[in-house]
């Protein structure tokens, strides 16, 4: 699994548009989408916000690990 489909899989789990999840991570709905399509990726410092906004950990974030 790539990182854009998890955070578009823990995105829509907590009923969360881009918009919103932008909103709470500090970033654009242009970057969220961004990341969900695999055309760019998120910095240490944005792993690390989504890791802990989703409550998962970055090695699930990057497709390394289970929940």
């Amino acid at each position: 699994m790539n990182i854009g489909k998890i955070i578009r899989d823990l995105r829509k789990d907590k009923g969360l548009t881009q918009t919103q999840l932008a909103q709470k991570i500090s970033t654009t709905q242009d970057t969220i989408s961004l990341w969900e399509l695999g055309k760019s990726y998120p910095d240490i410092i944005n792993l690390i916000k989504l890791s802990k906004f989703f409550g998962v950990s970055t090695d699930y974030m990057l497709g390394l690990k289970d929940f």
